[in-house]
C-alpha cells in the first residue's frame, strides 16, 4: 500500500514539472501578419485550393502561386462562370483562357483576352471584377496586408489542421481602418454595416507559411452565407508562370 501510494506520488510530482503546452507564436495582429508575409516571401512559391460560397455563387479552384518582392503570379483553373476556365496571373495582367463555346458570345477571336476590372470590352464588363476579385484573395500577401493594416487578434492556440501541427489565429477587420481597399469586391457602404467588422481565421505552420486563410463575410453580408477559404500547400515547389503566347492572345 505504502509503495503504491510513492509511485502515485512521484507520478504527480512528474506531471507537475513537466513543460506547459506550448503557445502559439504572437499575441498581437501586425506582428502575425510580418511574420506570415516573411515566411510566405521566403519560401516562393505553393499550390492552392480556393472555395467561394457568396449569396448564389459557388465555385471552386485549385492552382499555383510564385510570391517574390516582385508581386504575385498564379495560374489556376476555376469553375466560377459554371465551366472550367483558366486564369493567369503575371507581370500585373490578368489573362482568362475562355471556354472554347463561350468565345463568339463574347468576341474572342483568339483563345486568351486580357480582363481588367475597369476593361471596356465585353467579357471584363461582365466578369472582369469578380475574377480580378478571385486571383487577388488567392494571394496570401494581400489579406495578410489587411490584416496588418486594420486587423486585431482575438484569438491564438497551437492545434492540427488537416492532421498538420498549425497555429490557429483569429483576427477582426476593421472595414473603417482599410480605407477603399475593400476585400472580396464589397460595396463602399460595407464599412457602415454591423459595425463594419468582419473575421478572418488564419491557420500558419510551424515555419508560419499559411496553410488555410478563411473570410467570412456573413456579419456584413446578412441574409446569406458569405465565406472564401483558401487553402495551401507543397510550399517551396518551383512554379514557373508565363503569359500566354502574344499570338494567342486576342
Amino acid at each position: 500500500m505504502r509503495k503504491a501510494a510513492v509511485v502515485l506520488l512521484f507520478a504527480l510530482l512528474a506531471g507537475a514539472c513537466s513543460d506547459p503546452p506550448p503557445r502559439p507564436a504572437f499575441d498581437d495582429a501586425r506582428a502575425l501578419a510580418d511574420a506570415a508575409t516573411t515566411a510566405t516571401t521566403t519560401a516562393g512559391s505553393a499550390k492552392f485550393g480556393t472555395d467561394v460560397a457568396v449569396g448564389s455563387v459557388r465555385s471552386k479552384g485549385q492552382g499555383r502561386a510564385r510570391f517574390g518582392a516582385g508581386g504575385t503570379a498564379q495560374v489556376m483553373t476555376t469553375d466560377f462562370i459554371g465551366e472550367p476556365m483558366e486564369l493567369r496571373a503575371v507581370a500585373g495582367k490578368l489573362y482568362a483562357k475562355v471556354p472554347e463555346g463561350s468565345r463568339d458570345e463574347v468576341g474572342a477571336g483568339k483563345p486568351w483576352i486580357v480582363v481588367a476590372a475597369a476593361g471596356t470590352d465585353p467579357f471584363s464588363q461582365v466578369l472582369g471584377g469578380s475574377l480580378t476579385q478571385l486571383t487577388t484573395q488567392n494571394d496570401p500577401a494581400h489579406t495578410l496586408g489587411e490584416i496588418r493594416t486594420a486587423g486585431t487578434l482575438v484569438s491564438a492556440e497551437r492545434g492540427q489542421l488537416n492532421g498538420v501541427p498549425a497555429e490557429h489565429y483569429r483576427v477582426d477587420l476593421d472595414l473603417a481602418r482599410l480605407g477603399t481597399d475593400l476585400p472580396a469586391g464589397l460595396p463602399p457602404d460595407a464599412a457602415g454595416r454591423v459595425g463594419g467588422k468582419f473575421p478572418v481565421e488564419l491557420w500558419l505552420d510551424d515555419a508560419h507559411r499559411p496553410l488555410q486563410i478563411v473570410l467570412d463575410l456573413s456579419p456584413i453580408l446578412p441574409g446569406s452565407e458569405a465565406r472564401i477559404t483558401t487553402r495551401y500547400s507543397d510550399w517551396g515547389t518551383p512554379v514557373d508562370v508565363q503569359p500566354p503566347p502574344p499570338g494567342e492572345v486576342g
